[in-house]
């Protein structure tokens, strides 16, 4: 299955999913799986609280961003894939970060939290029929269809790991 058409996302996500190497959306979640691994162990407790500007997020803060991002694009991905048909709401992630508490969590709960989450959303896709994933739908007054929104995921997290490398370490 190839990558999602142009017109089944908004633009503004044609960031992450450049960020995906993969044709197939399966293969891209398995081979990222070293890549999560290796990008939580790369990152101690001590390390995890550093922010490389004023008002930047904390490492911690990224990767609860990471994971409520996670958690928002699944859910986005079954009401489309079981026929919803109403516009999904969008998301502050600013207000998110702002109200998380991640900084009062250990790197490894929220890395826990993150390899949890990502259990469930290949489990969630592994679940869609090759027509599920096709569906359309709506998400913050934008089309979408559950395949971009599993390749979003993928590329979102490679993003942030590309942030991370450029700005923290």
């Amino acid at each position: 299955m190839q990558k999602p058409a142009t017109n089944s996302y908004m633009p503004y996500f044609q960031v992450y999913i450049d960020q995906v190497p993969e044709n197939n959306l399966f293969d891209a979640f398995t081979n990222q799986t070293q890549a999560i691994n290796e990008f939580v162990a790369s990152i101690t407790e001590e390390k995890s609280n550093y922010a490389y500007a004023e008002g930047k997020w904390t490492l911690k803060e990224m990767m609860q961003h990471i994971t409520d991002t996670e958690r928002i694009f699944a859910y986005r991905a079954l009401c489309v894939a079981r026929g919803d048909k109403q516009s999904l709401p969008g998301f502050d992630e600013n207000t998110y970060a702002a109200n998380s508490n991640a900084n009062a969590q250990s790197w490894q709960l929220l890395c826990d939290e993150f390899l949890a989450v990502r259990k469930t959303t290949e489990l969630l896709f592994n679940s869609f029929t090759a027509e599920a994933l096709q569906a359309a739908g709506t998400s913050n007054n934008y089309p979408t269809n559950v395949l971009a929104l599993g390749y979003i995921l993928i590329g979102h997290f490679y993003h942030h790991q590309k942030v991370a490398k450029e700005k923290y370490f």
